[in-house]
């Protein structure tokens, strides 16, 4: 089944609803489960991303099931890798999976945004590791009109890296050669993006997100990055839940900035990090 028929998870806001998080999960995993998982990673105040935002909606696409090029495995994933010790290794098998789930993923951020009014600077694209990748390969190709925000609300990244990192933009872009693509970077430009990496992450090194960091920022994206000593290749808590909620309320809900708007190009370190780079 194509993820255009799988119809995602969706947890409804508490609150009158003001922004949509669609947040894509890992390789291996499943969209209600970890929805539900969302529940063991709290902040220093033992909220959950979800209770800290009671006004947001949460739409939690799901990866369809694909056979393993180098196994005769089957798993959820949103593309297929061929060596996960070396993404870079028959890398082109990952473009066959991103060029059928990623039109489907900005169709599903356009109908999210049609619920908020056609107000896409409302709607925050997130992901872990896979879904993160995932994530940012709809970026790449993703264009938001102008008279409707010009960009996504925000983009948050965990334990993620970067498939055909080394490429310019329009090379990363024809890639996958898909059709309805911008020939312009406001989409990178004027997102605010967030990305967070344990050091101790055994499955995607941080080598590879600080790798995603520098892509990123070469093409013009405003990224904050966090990393963090310990927390493998999961969400780091409490201070990595902090920082993403903090993020959060600076640049999506106002906050302390007092207006949603974009910072300027940051590459921070969090209090308990460690930076070896």
């Amino acid at each position: 089944m194509a993820a255009a028929d799988i119809p995602p998870v969706v947890i409804s806001p508490s609150a009158p609803h003001t922004h949509t998080v669609v947040f894509l999960h890992g390789r291996g995993d499943n969209a209600r489960k970890f929805a539900d998982s969302l529940n063991y990673s709290c902040d220093s105040q033992n909220r959950t991303l979800i209770e800290a935002f009671p006004a947001v909606r949460w739409v939690f696409p799901q990866a369809p099931l694909r056979q393993c090029a180098s196994s005769p495995d089957i798993w959820y994933q949103w593309f297929d890798v061929w060596n996960v010790r070396d993404f870079a290794d028959r890398e082109e098998l990952q473009a066959v999976g991103l060029k059928e789930v990623v039109p489907t993923i900005r169709n599903l951020l356009a109908t999210e945004a049609a619920k908020l009014g056609g107000r896409w600077d409302r709607v925050v694209l997130a992901g872990i590791s896979m879904g993160a990748a995932t994530s940012v390969h709809t970026l790449f190709n993703l264009d938001v009109p102008e008279e409707q925000g010009g960009r996504l609300a925000a983009f948050l990244g965990f334990s993620c890296r970067c498939p055909f990192a080394g490429r310019t933009l329009t090379d990363m872009r024809s890639v996958l050669g898909l059709e309805s693509v911008p020939d312009h970077d406001n989409v990178l430009r004027n997102t605010p993006m967030l990305l967070e990496h344990c050091v101790d992450d055994p499955l995607v090194l941080v080598q590879n997100g600080r790798g995603l960091r520098d892509v990123l920022c070469g093409f013009g994206a405003q990224v904050e990055w966090k990393e963090y000593a310990k927390g493998g290749h999961w969400f780091h808590s409490p201070t990595g839940m902090d920082d993403a909620i903090d993020f959060l309320n600076r640049h999506v809900m106002g906050g302390a900035t007092g207006k949603e708007g974009v910072s300027q190009n940051t590459d921070t370190v969090s209090r308990d990090t460690m930076d070896l780079s």
